[in-house]
């Protein structure tokens, strides 16, 4: 039987006494562990390492502890890694602070090692979870009723056709046009982009894509926000409108499996979201721009 190899932590503590201690500590537990003595260090330790969990102090010359947490989490390396915070303030606005920032636990000092340990092994079995809970529902994910990354137009005796159309004719050739990303390109969000992207159809929400990504609700709208302008709320609905105009101008689908193939439970929130961004209900939206794709057709078949 294959033993599972030892947990990394990181270490990251200015005082050479009490980091010792710690690394001490840990390795007579069985953890493989690494430390470092200010914010810089630690951060490259973070990134060439990759540890399993992360202890940092607070209060360190050059770089404290909050700049140490958000440089990591700014990396999709290093942005899901657990992180404690181990110090000696103690204030609510400190520990505020550094759950705003994606902190997983807040312990103050003087700490026991058995209390590390506790907080240590909650966040490591917490990690474990999501990533098996994630993993379990990725693999029982029904696959989308539609083509997220490309759009069909099957050509067939010179005459285009769309893509309902398609479906139930014989066409002599079929040309693959790549859709254009709603997404714009930054690699910080990257992951976020691509949850959304693989699982928008699915009736995701904000708390879904923050587990994902291993940050807080609150702290992933904040930072996306931020980049974008726009919150990850907002980008959700952006791509399931992307699919709904998509599917309303290419198939004679109902409007109500329409709304449920992009994972609304309610057609009428689908309908008022769809006003909302567009001007016209689904129905007429549809109307009016099939019409208009119909009218291209004509063009090219007199071409």
């Amino acid at each position: 039987m294959m033993q599972e190899s030892p947990k990394k932590i990181l270490v990251i503590e200015d005082d050479n006494v009490t980091r010792n201690l710690y690394l001490k500590g840990l390795e007579a537990k069985g953890f493989d562990t690494i430390g470092a003595n200010n914010g810089f260090a630690g951060i490259q330790q973070a990134q060439e390492h990759i540890p399993d969990l992360v202890i940092c102090d607070i209060t360190m010359p050059d770089m404290d502890g909050y700049s140490v947490l958000n440089t990591l989490r700014q990396d999709p390396v290093t942005a899901i890694i657990p992180f404690i915070f181990l110090t000696g303030s103690s204030t609510k606005a400190d520990v505020r602070k550094a759950m705003e920032l994606g902190a997983d636990d807040y312990l103050t000092k003087p700490s026991t090692l058995d209390e590390l340990l506790r907080a240590i092994a909650i966040r490591l079995q917490k990690q474990a979870t999501l990533q098996y809970w994630w993993a379990m529902k990725l693999e029982k994910a029904p696959q989308s009723v539609f083509a997220d990354n490309t759009t069909a137009i099957a050509v067939g005796g010179g005459v285009g056709v769309s893509v309902g159309e398609a479906s139930r004719e014989a066409p002599d050739t079929e040309i693959i046009i790549p859709a254009k990303s709603i997404f714009p390109y930054i690699p910080q969000l990257k992951e976020v982009f691509d949850f959304i992207e693989a699982h928008y159809h699915q009736g995701i929400t904000l708390c879904d894509v923050a587990v994902a990504v291993g940050y807080s609700p609150a702290y992933l709208t904040n930072r996306v926000a931020k980049q974008t302008g726009d919150t990850v709320n907002c980008w959700i609905v952006k791509r399931r409108m992307a699919g709904a105009r998509f599917l309303l101008q290419n198939n004679d689908q109902t409007v109500e499996k329409i709304a449920k193939a992009l994972g609304y439970q309610d057609v009428s929130h689908f309908s008022r979201q769809f006003r909302q961004h567009h001007g016209l209900p689904p129905q007429a939206w549809r109307k009016e721009h099939q019409l208009v794709s119909q009218k291209q057709v004509k063009f090219l078949q007199n071409c």
